[in-house]
């Protein structure tokens, strides 16, 4: 019996399970043994709270038998007021994480599907994101290409 997928946007009372699968997707980048984390989960679940609530970002959840096993957010970068041509927000695509056991399901390739779909309807002018090696496969094959314009300044700080 196969198990139904299903992506939905999160809630707010999502932030818990969503805090809780950032700090697992954080401790995958870290070989053998992750370090303590250095801030309490709870200081996460409420930043989470925070911008679901207020709507300064969103983000899906997929769902198997009721389950959050994944998800990806979306930040809304405006764009300054131009007169010749729309200035429409430009959408940054990040925390995107599917738990290891659901994996090479279509999980992840669902979830991007309902923020493509947002995004087109809410005339976004294109997503933007900094793949992970492992993640850059699937955002190529669901159509994300390398940037012609942007550059980069990485600062130390």
């Amino acid at each position: 019996m196969t198990t139904a997928l299903f992506v939905r946007p999160a809630r707010s009372a999502d932030s818990r399970t969503l805090a809780e699968l950032r700090w697992m997707f954080k401790q995958e980048d870290h070989e053998g043994q992750p370090p303590a984390p250095a801030r309490p989960l709870e200081e996460a679940e409420q930043w989470i709270r925070t911008r679901l609530s207020d709507g300064r970002w969103l983000a899906w959840v997929a769902e198997i038998e009721g389950e959050i096993c994944g998800h990806v957010f979306l930040c809304l970068v405006e764009r300054m007021p131009e007169p010749f041509g729309d200035n429409n927000s430009v959408g940054y695509v990040t925390n995107f994480f599917v738990m290891p056991s659901q994996r090479n399901k279509g999980f992840g390739s669902a979830l991007l599907e309902k923020l493509k779909e947002h995004a087109r309807s809410a005339g976004l002018e294109g997503l933007i994101v900094w793949p992970s090696e492992r993640s850059t496969p699937l955002y190529r094959r669901s159509g994300f290409q390398p940037p012609e314009e942007m550059l980069e300044l990485p600062l130390d700080n």
